[in-house]
């Protein structure tokens, strides 16, 4: 027992199991099916927050272009239910049956040599993880190896998503365009459009989530995540120290690189469809905005602000829609200039030690009475509480013992 509060405290277990319960009982039992679904939606932009922060909060490195990465792993998934799809008794109307529509409304008449591998599960399933970390380490390696960073960094990685965003639309008959790839229906047979379907994938982005939330813990809480809180602050001295800076840089941008193309595979399967809109800068400026609400040092809190913001572009959606932009704007500011470590930095900083000062003074008043009663055997009650009103029992106390005294 005491081996599993070590535990507990050391990793900062709490708050963790405090989120899975939420995640895995109280949201399931109290939504439906649809208000469920786009909780899992929102959850798979969490594992985009989650890479931020430790790339970010941890590492230093602010990245503007988490959702390059976000669309990779996307279309990797999207590319093997295309191709699944697109079987030539579903496409026989098609001029080329065998390959997906978009192809044929653009005159290909044979599938893509870099599609082909994709109609592999297990190569699709590499592929979500292993692309976006390769350009990841492309991008970061040129990059960092030159200490090149900073704001300039989260330019080059601005960069990079308006460009991923370009070639995805101009190479229509590969890519799908600007409508993406559209009507996804089954996974290797299985229809993903069922109910029990969406209770499935949303369980599976759960334990996908807490399992990410896992592994950077433990980064956080190994020899490398101190080098990394140190790098963060004096990186000379790091450097100085002998240490290869770059390499750490490294390291964590490819970490969120595949953490954040795992979110993007699973908004594909549980979405039905992926587009260039979840690609470009505006969609990667909004998953820093997830990181900096929840708590950029924070990996629990980057969930909830991933749950906050999009929660709440859906409720002022539906409830004003003229007026919804205004009131993201305004969440935004007044989250980021009220607490500028998020909601995680509200309750270290605030709720935290207020819920601790009260206990410190449940503990005193306690020891209070108890040493007023045992120095006052006959005056105090033998079972006074310390929830009890201190002046109300004292004073039915001394009652009784004087009317003990008088008899």
């Amino acid at each position: 027992m005491e081996t599993i509060k070590a535990l507990i405290k050391r990793y900062q277990l709490g708050s963790l199991l405090l989120l899975t319960l939420l995640l895995a009982v109280v949201l399931p039992l109290s939504l439906d099916i649809f208000r469920l679904n786009l909780v899992g939606k929102y959850l798979c932009y969490a594992f985009v927050a989650v890479g931020l922060v430790m790339v970010w909060g941890y590492g230093g490195v602010l990245s503007l272009g988490q959702g390059v990465f976000f669309g990779l792993g996307g279309y990797a998934m999207a590319m093997f239910l295309k191709l699944e799809a697109s079987d030539p008794v579903s496409t026989k109307i098609q001029s080329t049956p065998g390959i997906p529509d978009f192809m044929d409304w653009n005159q290909l008449t044979a599938l893509p040599a870099f599609w082909v591998p994709f109609k592999s599960f297990p190569f699709a399933v590499l592929a979500v993880v292993l692309l976006p970390m390769a350009l990841a380490w492309l991008i970061s390696f040129a990059m960092f190896k030159r200490r090149v960073g900073g704001v300039y960094f989260a330019i080059i990685t601005q960069a990079v998503a308006l460009i991923m965003t370009v070639l995805i639309i101009g190479q229509q008959g590969y890519t799908g365009g600007v409508n993406g790839m559209t009507d996804l229906k089954t996974l290797l047979g299985w229809d993903t459009r069922t109910d029990s379907a969406k209770y499935i994938l949303y369980f599976v982005c759960v334990a996908l989530l807490i399992g990410a939330i896992v592994l950077c813990r433990w980064v956080q809480t190994s020899k490398l995540g101190t080098l990394l809180l140190a790098m963060r602050d004096k990186e000379d001295r790091v450097r100085f120290s002998g240490y290869d800076v770059s390499n750490f840089k490294v390291f964590t941008f490819c970490l969120a690189a595949g953490l954040s193309g795992i979110g993007g595979a699973m908004f594909t399967l549980q979405v039905g469809f992926m587009s260039p809109s979840f690609v470009g800068i505006v969609p990667s400026i909004e998953m820093v905005i997830f990181a900096a609400v929840g708590g950029r040092m924070s990996l629990v809190g980057a969930v909830y602000g991933a749950l906050l913001v999009n929660a709440g572009k859906t409720i002022f959606s539906e409830s004003f829609p003229d007026l919804w932009l205004f009131l993201m704007a305004a969440l935004f500011i007044g989250v980021t200039m009220a607490f500028p470590m998020g909601l995680a930095g509200l309750w270290e900083d605030k709720i935290k030690p207020w819920w601790r000062q009260r206990r410190l003074a449940r503990q005193e008043e306690a020891l209070r009475l108890a040493a007023a009663h045992a120095a006052y055997p006959d005056v105090l009650p033998p079972r006074a509480k310390p929830g009890a009103s201190g002046p109300a029992t004292q004073h039915g106390g001394l009652h009784e013992g004087m009317s003990g005294q008088r008899a």
